[in-house]
């Protein structure tokens, strides 16, 4: 097809043409960024945690009586009676378990008087059980033994002393030691008393893990400290056989309020709840996200049917010609289509320039990633197919206008 008439066409009503083209183009912007951003953000929600997250539930135990005993003795005696239950696998205490959203965090030394931390880490306070507690997989060392576990008493004892030996993920091995290995060094965390790295875990996730958050940056860097803390209130993270759960949540709550009734257990909830819980805000970012491109793209559809009718409409007469001398519907068809795919492969390229200045900017501004030219392709592609859609049923419309009937329109 010629398209010198259509470029005529198009210079005569230039407003229409130029609107429409910035409106595609700004589309293809928006669309391209905000699908990658999607794309992220659901790759972050998604990855694993590496623990047995399928069989895991978690419950908060606060003490409200007999304030002369030791928690530590009562909590092992819960310990007791939940690794007794039917169908548990393992379980243990701890003041914070992975993605619960707040736990201790701080800075990792590889020198005591060093002033720049090397690394931050989230911590983990348990005993010997919590690795097969979570199904963690160790790639190096040894698991923590009995005799090693600490019951911390929060005096100056804490804070010196031997080296506590610790576990700690293979992110924080490498960000520590990212040229030699890890197993056997010893590190510094807010305290002088150093930390011998005595086992290495494929992967942990840590509390807060939101996007852009606290912890976000190193949320696999964490580490896992032999020690009971003497706290009334304290979370019980439990470890179910395979389709065990529901009855295992029911009678690890009866069992330990049988045992000691002066108590308040709160959120009960299975890991699989705590994730969801975890990624909610993400998860809303993503819908909002997803609904902006969709108005987007329906605003855009209806710009274009609106710009093709009106085009239609003011040119009947040329039609009705047209269409005297031979012209077959198909023919006009196509020359509406063709004029509209010409405006979107001009926005397309508009928009990829549009997609690339925003994306470059948000990389300084924001540290976002840098956007595959992937994206581009698949932003254009959908801006050039709408574009035919959205101007097919207008165009349609010109195409069984009758010869006599368009030129009585003038």
């Amino acid at each position: 097809m010629d398209i010198q008439p259509i470029l005529a066409a198009m210079r005569r009503n230039k407003f229409g043409a130029i609107l429409i083209c910035i409106q595609m183009a700004v589309t293809i912007a928006v669309l391209c960024n905000a699908v990658f951003v999607i794309q992220q953000r659901i790759a972050w929600t998604e990855a694993p945690t590496g623990i047995d997250e399928q069989n895991i539930f978690t419950m908060k135990n606060k003490w409200i009586g007999h304030p002369e005993q030791n928690p530590l003795t009562r909590t092992k005696a819960d310990l007791v009676a939940l690794r007794g239950l039917a169908g548990v696998e393992d379980a243990y205490a701890s003041s914070s378990f992975p993605l619960m959203g707040y736990g201790q965090t701080g800075f990792v030394n590889i020198q005591p008087d060093q002033r720049n931390p090397t690394a931050n880490s989230s911590m983990y306070f348990a005993d010997e059980h919590a690795l097969h507690t979570l199904g963690l997989k160790l790639t190096a060392g040894r698991n923590i033994r009995a005799s090693e576990v600490i019951e911390f008493t929060f005096t100056t004892a804490d804070f010196s002393g031997p080296p506590i030996g610790i576990i700690i993920t293979q992110s924080l091995a490498k960000a520590l030691f990212p040229h030699e290995s890890a197993l056997g060094k010893a590190v510094y965390y807010g305290m002088p008393r150093p930390f011998t790295i005595i086992g290495i875990v494929e992967r942990l996730q840590g509390h807060s893990v939101r996007a852009g958050g606290w912890g976000s940056d190193f949320r696999e860097d964490t580490m896992i400290a032999p020690g009971r803390l003497p706290i009334a209130e304290i979370f019980y993270v439990v470890r179910t056989r395979p389709g065990q759960m529901a009855s295992v949540m029911r009678e690890a709550q009866r069992s330990l309020l049988n045992a000691d009734p002066l108590r308040i257990l709160t959120n009960v909830r299975t890991f699989k709840y705590t994730r969801q819980e975890a990624y909610r805000d993400d998860r809303a970012f993503v819908l909002i996200l997803a609904v902006v491109c969709v108005i987007m793209l329906a605003v855009t559809a209806l710009g274009i049917v609106g710009l093709t009718s009106y085009w239609v409409t003011q040119r009947q007469r040329q039609i009705g010609i047209r269409r005297a001398l031979g012209g077959t519907r198909l023919a006009i068809l196509r020359y509406f289509l063709t004029e509209n795919l010409l405006i979107a492969v001009l926005a397309s390229v508009l928009g990829c320039a549009l997609t690339i200045g925003f994306n470059l900017w948000a990389v300084t501004t924001f540290e976002m990633a840098r956007l595959p030219y992937f994206y581009l392709a698949v932003g254009s592609g959908t801006i050039l197919l709408l574009g035919q859609l959205a101007a097919f049923w207008p165009a349609r419309r010109a195409c069984v206008v009758p010869p006599a009937l368009a030129a009585r329109s003038v």
